[in-house]
């Protein structure tokens, strides 16, 4: 069986750090430019040089998306900004586009370079053609199925790696090419500026009647006809490992930190318990779903992995999110008298009861004995202002320890 790789989202310095911490083999993070999430916090060179030093003295692996469908002005500039990341050493580029494949090939060529899913990489030839052009690596479609993964793995070269999403959002469109947006607002999907217009409530007209908006009802609250369930691969681990597939990633480069904390460890202890053995992989299968439902969700599915999915498999049935727990805050130290220095995130009370999230899978409940301001100033509770405060919460709090809040 082939070695697993953990392929974790960061869209900060902070998130990247905690991924590294909660069990990511490798993590995925986007510079200022030529990546897919403009909307994220993204990395300065900087912050990356930082991120990176970070994660290889840990010994994980930091790629770098350059995938954006690129237009001739984007070909003028990307091959200085290749020049820029020679300073900070990825580990491997991200790219989509054949003319950015090309410059990266000539700038960087002793960097690994990953195709990204925005290739549309439905089939084995497409494997074969990338890794002749030397790319060492391919993002599968999220239409194949496993058995469609499972053929292509058998038809490539053996030290061409397999990377699939296994874990979180998915688009409506077609490997993630969508149109939507750029029609609607301006703003292109493709060069990462995505107003993620498959969210939106959508009413139906008939053309003899212009302007009788009939809504499409599918609850009280709204229709989301083009809206995905989350994809949730957690307890298929095995089938995945047995399909050749070399990387598990996560989908999720604008989640929070407890989002990528929670859905790191639960992936990395459920890798790791396959690798002792099916037996004990399904001993603790309930402990692996449980815990992913402990961060923001909608509801999950398999997506294509077991076949063409049914008419409403893709289509969930409501308009909100999953949300039982509530981010309060990361551990960024330790202080002599035992206080928790945290940027706080929401907002929480002394004598509130709260949970500490360990790296190791333990969650510990813990009253707010005291929080302090920077300058001491004792405080009742700390609001939501993104402060920075000091928590006393009677137990033995670590650097990277995340606190938060269940709800109801």
């Amino acid at each position: 069986m082939r070695e697993t790789e953990l392929l974790m989202p960061a869209g900060s310095l902070g998130v990247l750090k905690t991924a590294v911490v909660y069990g990511a083999d490798a993590v995925y993070i986007g510079g200022e430019a030529f990546g897919l999430r403009a909307k994220a916090h993204n990395f300065s060179m900087e912050d990356m040089k930082k991120g990176i030093g970070f994660a290889h003295s840990r010994g994980v692996k930091v790629y770098v998306t350059a995938n954006i469908l690129a237009h001739n002005q984007d070909l003028d500039q990307v091959e200085g900004y290749f020049e820029e990341l020679r300073e900070v050493g990825p580990d491997a580029l991200i790219i989509s586009d054949p003319g950015v494949f090309t410059a990266a090939r000539r700038v960087l060529p002793e960097v690994d370079i990953h195709i990204s899913t925005q290739a549309n990489n439905t089939n084995y030839g497409t494997y074969q053609f990338w890794h002749g052009l030397g790319a060492r690596r391919v993002v599968s479609a999220r239409e194949l199925s496993l058995e469609e993964i499972k053929e292509i793995r058998g038809k490539i070269p053996k030290d061409m790696e397999i990377e699939t999403f296994v874990h979180g959002a998915m688009c409506i469109s077609y490997s993630g090419r969508c149109l939507l947006s750029n029609f609607f607002t301006g703003r292109d999907a493709n060069q990462g500026a995505c107003t993620h217009p498959c969210r939106w409530k959508y009413a139906l007209v008939e053309e003899t009647r212009p302007g009788e908006y009939m809504p499409v009802y599918e609850n009280d609250r709204g229709t989301f006809i083009f809206n995905s369930k989350d994809l949730c691969m957690v307890e298929h681990i095995p089938e995945l490992m047995e399909a050749g597939i070399d990387s598990f990633k996560v989908e999720g480069r604008m989640k929070t930190a407890l989002y990528v904390a929670t859905v790191a460890r639960a992936y990395r202890r459920a890798i790791d318990d396959c690798k002792k053995g099916r037996d004990v992989f399904e001993q603790n299968s309930g402990w692996y779903k449980e815990e992913i439902g402990k961060c923001t969700n909608r509801e999950f599915t398999t997506g294509f992995f077991f076949g063409k999915p049914g008419s409403d498999a893709h289509i969930y049935k409501s308009s909100t999110y999953v949300k039982d727990y509530t981010y309060l805050g990361t551990v960024d130290q330790v202080d002599p008298r035992g206080f928790a220095r945290i940027e706080q995130k929401n907002k929480f009370s002394v004598g509130e009861t709260i949970e500490v999230m360990k790296p190791d899978g333990r969650n510990l409940s813990v009253e707010v004995r005291e929080i302090r301001s920077q300058d001491g100033a004792l405080l009742e509770s700390a609001p939501h202002a993104k402060q920075v405060v000091y928590v006393d919460l009677g137990e033995g709090l670590e650097e990277f320890d995340i606190l938060r809040r269940r709800e109801g």
